[in-house]
């Protein structure tokens, strides 16, 4: 027997005893303890509940910088962590693909388990080609979209610990109008792109929302989950673009290899065409913690400031708040 198969024997045990078990008992009680725990997936989703709990609650989150939701795996600490939770969050809409049947049953046996992005209005969400019929998860990269999760994130709070209703509302309402100074930013930040420059091309279709939301048409080589490959007719279309429409800069991800944005680069280069790389953007995951770009608002203006700079636009050097280091020009 491998060893990989007798790691997979002893998890197994581990997940259902944990994952089920415990929780029926104390699913309706209110936290015994001030801060209680929650346990969030990424990192976007672990800023949210920070922001709205303040020091009602000590938030951990499973997922750290450049790890990719779509293709993460719980290890024996995550089970640990979750069967300690007190309450859970997660992003959902299918983003941590290798997890939701876990989480789903965890959320099953009574323990308060909630994905954010699932109770977002349908009419809001987009439906790409080649996902199944499913909704893109990738819906923090609309701010205002991402306040509706805010609110959310509030809500089911409030739910759990009606004690602390009032700080909750208090700390969701001023981090939802700082939301709205940063979504007014990137609308401005973004319209200074030329219009024959407005194309954004990326690792994997991340940033459809963002598109959307401010006016630019984005490509990615993979599609909505990092799981599906990039096959040569992707990349050759992609290289077409670059050359036919002269674009000049296309971007990595921080939590997405970037083996095939260098193919793009060389197939351009290779018919003639110079192709840059605009920077690195976060896309399924924030920065270092501890940093601005381990925020979210951080997250959002380095990707807002670094695709304006690159695509010819001329954000302010530091950014929204004067945080970014300056990028180079």
């Amino acid at each position: 027997m491998t060893r990989s198969i007798m790691r997979w024997f002893l998890i197994v045990p581990l997940l259902a005893a944990t994952l089920v078990f415990p929780y029926a008992a104390r699913a309706a009680a209110p936290p015994a303890n001030i801060p209680f725990a929650v346990v969030t997936t990424t990192s976007q989703v672990a800023d949210l509940v920070r922001m709205t709990a303040g020091d009602r609650a000590s938030v951990t989150g499973l997922m750290g910088e450049g790890v990719d939701p779509h293709t993460y795996k719980l290890t024996r600490s995550d089970v640990a962590k979750l069967a300690a939770a007190d309450i859970v969050f997660y992003s959902g809409l299918l983003l941590e693909g290798k997890i939701i049947d876990a989480l789903t049953r965890m959320g099953g046996s009574g323990k308060p388990v909630h994905a954010v992005a699932d109770r977002l209005d349908p009419a809001r969400l987009l439906t790409p080609d080649g996902f199944d019929g499913n909704a893109d998860p990738h819906v923090w990269m609309d701010v205002p979209l991402w306040i509706m999760a805010l609110n959310l994130v509030r809500d089911r709070l409030i739910e759990f610990d009606p004690a602390g209703a009032d700080r909750y509302r208090e700390n969701a309402a001023g981090y939802a109008a700082k939301l709205a100074r940063l979504d007014a930013y990137a609308k401005e930040t973004l319209a200074g792109i030329p219009e024959r420059s407005r194309v954004l091309v990326t690792a994997h279709d991340a940033f459809n929302y963002l598109g959307r939301a401010y006016g630019l048409e984005v490509r990615g080589i993979q599609g909505i989950s990092t799981e599906s490959e990039a096959g040569l007719r992707e990349i050759e279309g992609l290289v077409d673009l670059l050359v036919d429409r002269k674009i000049g800069a296309v971007f990595i991800e921080t939590s997405v290899s970037e083996r095939n944005i260098r193919a793009l680069i060389d197939g351009a280069a290779a018919r003639g065409h110079r192709v840059t790389i605009g920077g690195s953007l976060y896309s399924d995951a924030m920065g270092t913690p501890g940093t601005y770009e381990g925020t979210y608002v951080g997250m959002i203006d380095h990707n807002v400031t670094t695709i304006a700079q690159a695509l010819g636009g001329n954000p302010p050097a530091q950014g929204f708040e004067g945080r970014l280091a300056a990028l180079a020009r």
